[in-house]
């Protein structure tokens, strides 16, 4: 399990410098550009939103080990931590510094993760699971992203087209690592010839790909202090859940849900103090429409 939760902490870093330089990339984006096939064209020709796509490669091998060696709902909360990361590596990039608000943001969030994690005290199932829980999980999830995208663009720029954006994003993470949790353990028991010919494989893939698009979106969109704290959350909650629902993991309940709520509650409220320091307006607010 230590193996998982360092190779987890690994892969928030790397997911927090992706963001950061995407994000940085996305807000030279004209907004006309919003969810359309040009925006990602638009952004492959900028060598910063390319920094940030190999630091995505790395976040995902990261995370592959770390599903492969623990629990999908151990694993994924850790991702929580990606965000107040991101502002500390946005804070070295442009030669900021984090306000006292901003470190009391922090401290929640760790101090919430592992108060939520360690009441919760997750525990391993299967390493793999059946089409009779994949089919439901998999309409489900692409039918409430269906809506997210639908309320998304019946709104204008601004919090909330980008939350509903983040959330739809989030879905897609969760999907994707519960899907490449599948495709790891097929790697181990089947070799290259059985992982390349799982349905998981190329499942985790199509996921991960509409999921960095919904996440595009998201960031050109509104500001990140909209779309980081929904992605960052959402992507925890919902990853215990398909934990739980698919793989038969299980958590603490009855009178450890207080902690587990409680912890929970903290670590938002870190990310909504974290994201609405001075320093997160001004290095990741965006840009104004430049059509």
């Amino acid at each position: 399990m230590a193996v998982a939760v360092v190779c987890a902490l690994l892969a928030a870093v790397s997911n927090a410098l992706a963001t950061v330089l995407q994000r940085r990339a996305a807000s030279t984006v004209p907004l006309s550009k919003g969810f359309s096939g040009s925006l990602i064209t638009s952004l492959a020709r900028r060598p910063v939103w390319l920094g940030g796509m190999a630091a995505v490669m790395a976040a995902a091998c990261f995370q592959a080990l770390a599903l492969y060696n623990g629990a999908l709902s151990v694993v994924q909360p850790i991702f929580v931590l990606e965000l107040p990361t991101a502002l500390l590596i946005a804070g070295l990039i442009f030669h900021r510094s984090l306000p006292r608000q901003g470190w009391a943001g922090v401290a929640c969030i760790v101090v919430g993760v592992g108060t939520a994690l360690g009441a919760a005290s997750p525990t391993a199932g299967s390493s793999q699971t059946g089409m009779v829980r994949w089919i439901p999980v998999l309409v489900l999830c692409g039918a409430v992203t269906v809506l997210l995208i639908g309320a998304a663009l019946r709104r204008p720029a601004g919090k909330a087209r980008a939350a509903a954006f983040a959330l739809g994003a989030a879905i897609g993470y969760a999907l994707t690592a519960a899907l490449m949790k599948s495709a790891a353990y097929t790697w181990d028991t089947r070799g290259p010839v059985g992982f390349f010919t799982a349905w998981q494989t190329y499942g985790f893939a199509l996921a991960g790909v509409a999921a960095l698009f919904l996440l595009e979106n998201a960031l050109q969109s509104g500001p990140i202090a909209a779309s980081q704290p929904v992605l960052t959350m959402g992507d925890a909650v919902l990853s215990i859940s398909l934990g739980v629902v698919l793989y038969g993991e299980r958590i603490r309940t009855g009178w450890w849900l207080v902690p587990e709520l409680a912890g929970a509650a903290v670590t938002l409220a870190g990310a909504l103090l974290l994201t609405t320091t001075p320093m997160a307006k001004s290095l990741l607010a965006p840009l104004p429409d430049q059509t």
